[in-house]
């Protein structure tokens, strides 16, 4: 992991790494004191009205070394193989034994698929599945959708209701948007120290900042944040090319590492365990369910649901935004809806004058591709020369 001294010396982002790196923790303090745990599949679960339940809500994420012994039973190979590797972990029963409760968004369309598949094992009692439901957000930005999707949160506060045995109460959520809003504020900014004229925080340390949030009590991880950006605005400055990564969510540091040993500075992103986490806050304004749909569904566009030209005005507004002077596209294997938008936005920089590189088809995890590392410095190499 690229993690500077600076940054390893900081108590605050210590205990933001330990959360990052050991991601069951929390979760397990967090029962072991009575509590109950929340799991989701999807980045479009409401975290505020999770929060508002009195559960800790955890992302679900991929164990690259779990071989997929379930999963090659229940699934088809050409699914995105960091779903793959999420399903084995529902399915061999890890979830069942750190979480309560699991939580699926169609976020993407093959966790649509994976949801089907889950419902009919839980139907079937197959396999050791925690209680779950699942959230049919529709993303499209109009009036009927929006109404709908109001529906779906009604829905899934009674099904939290259900679970916790009492009622969720407005301003139970209106404190959950509180705190998620004051999380997502602390987040901006390490993100200015991350974009600014002189970067003081890197890419790999700002994966671990924001992704900690994922397997955490969250008025205490923006307790953290803010002490780590206000350490991080005396960090030494990085220097190099300034890089823009999209594409396939990053869950690990892995790739960011490996651009920045190279001399370049990731100064943003797109995917989920970035940036897009704490783009946009709910409206405190607004009625409760109202504040949560505005939210999801005026968010960052994401690769998964919009159309290519939303995508590619997307990009590059968040480059110009971030003065990256370079984007790398790095798309998994069999994750196709990243592709289709990828002609119209390489265009779309390159008329701006922005370099690009892309690697596609990619093996999960990246230690399965031979040679990025050297690819990676020699398209580093060449960004520093003005090529």
């Amino acid at each position: 992991m690229h993690i500077r001294d600076c940054a390893a010396r900081s108590e605050a982002f210590g205990k933001l790494l330990e959360a990052y790196t050991h991601r069951e923790q929390a979760a397990g303090r967090w029962r072991a004191e009575g509590g109950k745990v929340l799991a989701k599949l999807g980045f479009d679960v409401p975290d505020e009205m999770v929060i508002a339940a009195g559960l800790l809500p955890i992302q679900v994420y991929a164990d690259p070394d779990r071989p997929l012994e379930k999963t090659d039973t229940y699934l088809e190979f050409a699914f995105d193989p960091m779903v793959r590797k999420q399903f084995e972990k529902i399915v061999d029963g890890t979830y069942k034994a750190q979480a309560d409760f699991l939580a699926v968004s169609n976020s993407t369309d093959v966790i649509i698929r994976v949801y089907l598949y889950l419902r009919e094992m839980e139907r079937l009692g197959l396999e050791q599945l925690p209680p779950l439901t699942f959230l049919d957000i529709l993303f499209t930005r109009n009036r009927m959708h929006q109404e709908r999707n109001e529906l779906i949160l009604k829905l899934f506060r009674e099904q939290l209701e259900q679970w916790v045995g009492r009622a969720v109460t407005d301003e139970e959520i209106r404190q959950g948007i509180r705190v998620c809003n004051e999380d997502r504020q602390a987040l901006r900014e390490i993100a200015a120290l991350r974009r600014a004229d002189e970067p003081r925080v890197s890419g790999s340390e700002a994966l671990v900042i924001i992704g900690s949030a994922f397997f955490m009590e969250r008025a205490e991880h923006a307790r953290l944040v803010r002490e780590v950006a206000a350490e991080a605005a005396e960090w030494p400055v990085l220097t190099g090319p300034r890089v823009f990564v999209t594409g396939s969510a990053q869950e690990d540091t892995g790739l960011y590492d490996l651009i920045e040993e190279a001399g370049a500075v990731v100064v943003g992103e797109d995917h989920d365990w970035g940036d897009r986490f704490y783009d946009r806050d709910c409206r405190e304004d607004y009625p409760v369910i109202r504040a949560l749909v505005d939210r999801y569904m005026l968010r960052q566009f994401s690769s998964k649901k919009a159309f290519v030209s939303q995508r590619v005005e997307a990009l590059c507004q968040e480059v110009k935004e971030t003065g990256a002077e370079a984007v790398l596209f790095y798309n998994n294997i069999y994750e196709e809806a990243a592709s289709w938008d990828y002609p119209s936005q390489k265009e779309a920089l390159e008329n701006a004058g922005v370099k690009t590189a892309s690697f596609v088809k990619m093996q999960y995890p990246l230690q399965a591709n031979e040679g990025v590392a050297e690819k990676i410095s020699e398209i580093a190499a060449a960004w520093k020369e003005g090529k």
